[in-house]
Formats: C-alpha cells, sequence, structure tokens
C-alpha cells in the first residue's frame, strides 16, 4: 500500500514538474517576443483587415512579434507619432507623407507599403441630383473636412472641364453621410469600399465620380504603411518580419473576405456584421491586382502626386520618390 501512495506522490511530482516546465517555456516564449505598436489612421476598418487577421491567426507571434493596435486620438496624425518613436509602425496617406517630409520641420518617416494599390475615394452626390462631371458642380455646395490638399484636389478637377471653382460653396462636413446629400449638401467625397456600402444597403441611389477618373495624378496610395528612420537604420530585420507576417494577413485577406470580416468584427464590433462583410468583398477585390505583389508601389505614382501637390502650391518645393517610399521590406520577406 505504502509503495502505491509513493508511486502516486511521485506521479503527481513529475506531472507537476512537466506543468511547470510548459508553463516556465510558454512565459520564456512570451519574453522573446517583440513589442510592437502599431498607430491606426482612424478606427479599425476594413482598410486595416489583414493585420487584424495576421494577429488573430498568430501570423505576427510566428514572426516574433507581439502587435498591438492604437488609435492616434484626435491631437495628432500617426505620422507625427511615428516619427516621434510613440510607435513602431502606422497606417497613413501618401499626401500626409510628402507633407511632413518636405515641411519645415521634416519628420523621418518612410512608407514601406500601400494598402490599397489604387485610390478608390471619389466624389458622391444623389442620384437624381444631376451631377455626372465636376463641371456640373458649379451652383452646388461640397461638404467635407475642409483640409488644403481637399480644396486643391476640387478646384483642379474643375479646372480640368472649364468649370468656375468660385461658383461652388464650401461648408464643413456636421455628418450625416449620405442621407444628407440632395438635402443640406450637394457632394461629399466618399470612399467606396465605405461609404458607398453604407448607401447601397440603405437602398440610396448614388453618382459617383472616382478620383483617379478625373485626374492620373489622384490616383495616389492611401492608405499607406509608415514607419520611421530609426527603425529603418537601426531595426530593419522588425520592420521586415512586421511586413512579411502584415503581407501574409492581407493575402489572406484577399482569399478569403467574408472570413476576414468576421475576424475584424472581433475588434470592431460596434459595426454590422453583414456591413463589414460587404466592405470587405470590395476591399478585397481592390488591395491590389496581383497577391504576390500586395504593398508594392512605383515612382511614378509617387512622383504624380508630388507634382499634383506642388502644382498647387500645397508644398513648397518636389521631393523624389525614392526619399517617400521604398519596397525594399516587402521584397527581404519573400
Amino acid at each position: 500500500m505504502k509503495k502505491i501512495v509513493v508511486a502516486i506522490i511521485a506521479f503527481i511530482f513529475i506531472g507537476s514538474l512537466v506543468g511547470c516546465s510548459q508553463e516556465s517555456k510558454k512565459s520564456q516564449e512570451a519574453k522573446k517576443l517583440k513589442d510592437v505598436t502599431v498607430i491606426l489612421d482612424f478606427v479599425p476598418n476594413t482598410n486595416h483587415t489583414g493585420m487584424y487577421v495576421a494577429l488573430k491567426k498568430g501570423y505576427y507571434k510566428k514572426a516574433g512579434l507581439n502587435v498591438q493596435f492604437v488609435e492616434p486620438g484626435n491631437e495628432n496624425t500617426s505620422a507625427t507619432l511615428v516619427a516621434t518613436g510613440k510607435g513602431q509602425f502606422g497606417i497613413s496617406y501618401q499626401e500626409d507623407v510628402t507633407y511632413a517630409l518636405t515641411s519645415e520641420d521634416k519628420l523621418p518617416i518612410k512608407t514601406i507599403a500601400t494598402i490599397m494599390e489604387h485610390n478608390t475615394s471619389g466624389f458622391a452626390s444623389a442620384k437624381n441630383s444631376g451631377i455626372k462631371s465636376p463641371k456640373d458642380f458649379e451652383g452646388k455646395v461640397y461638404s467635407g473636412w475642409q483640409a488644403p490638399s481637399e480644396e486643391a484636389t476640387i478646384k483642379a478637377v474643375m479646372n480640368n472641364v472649364g468649370a468656375d471653382f468660385n461658383k461652388l460653396t464650401l461648408v464643413g462636413d456636421a455628418g450625416g453621410g449620405f442621407d444628407s446629400l440632395g438635402k443640406d449638401v450637394d457632394i461629399k467625397w466618399f470612399y467606396e469600399g465605405w461609404d458607398n456600402v453604407k448607401a447601397e444597403m440603405a437602398n440610396a441611389k448614388l453618382n459617383y465620380l472616382p478620383l483617379r477618373t478625373l485626374d492620373k495624378r489622384l490616383d495616389y496610395y492611401t492608405p499607406v504603411i509608415i514607419t520611421n528612420k530609426k527603425m529603418i537604420d537601426e531595426d530593419p530585420a522588425t520592420v521586415t518580419a512586421f511586413l512579411a507576417a502584415t503581407k501574409k494577413g492581407y493575402q489572406e485577406a484577399i482569399k478569403n473576405p467574408d472570413a476576414s470580416a468576421e475576424i475584424l468584427h472581433d475588434y470592431a464590433s460596434d459595426y454590422d456584421s453583414e456591413f463589414l462583410k460587404k466592405s470587405q468583398r470590395f476591399v478585397s477585390k481592390n488591395y491590389c491586382e496581383n497577391p504576390e505583389k500586395w504593398g508594392e508601389m512605383k515612382a511614378e505614382i509617387w512622383d504624380g502626386y508630388t507634382d499634383f501637390l506642388f502644382d498647387n502650391n500645397l508644398i513648397p518645393k518636389k521631393i523624389a520618390a525614392d526619399e517617400q517610399y521604398t519596397n525594399q521590406f516587402l521584397s527581404e520577406g519573400e
């Protein structure tokens, strides 16, 4: 009987040691992960799905990274926060990067991938408004966020068709989305994979003018992934690992949009699940034409929009494309 008791005690003791060993191993593995903060441009949405897929499916963990996503808040842009080291990576826009690199207080940032291959934003109006061209903007009311680049864009596309920009009234956006079109305002700047999907689900009929069809220079990259110069110079291995895992997440989102939308919903539960799926189906088709090339950028796109900003006096000087972006870390991660 004593032998049996001793055997049981020994079994429990060994089991305890194995359990402790496993817990210790897990703890050591967790300690090996490198903490990485990604600063979003806004609240989580379908532009970000690939990153949340990479997080949920453990792609970042397999790459040795412990990734956390945070929203930028109202006081700073992601570009500023990444430049000052508040995050290793951030979601931004091509125009913000060009502004940051041509400003008097130049920010040490660089674009390392584009989330969307093409600009999928444009001008929306009610179907019965009769607005089918920027020429029809005359005598109408445009509601927006009143950024200098926004006004310059509207002015440029109107000038392209001989319309008088001075005949358009600009007001600050008071919200309301597609509901306000044809009522208080006539025109808004919409993102096709988000705003247009909301309108479609509400059976609201729109006229939609994609920016990239109005001026080829407006087919710029938005949104993009940025990092800071310190990461590039001192920790390129982490940049490569982060992008490799992120690319895998976006490739999964391209392949399985509905399942990926469900993953995003875990982190963005305030949004209706069916809306996220419809948005994701559009966005997944537009991340890129070739999933193997996800994230890669072209110099002519950067040069074209830089020219546009300079021609409209939005930046004090032109800047070379290779100072603003690199595909280096995407190719290294293959």
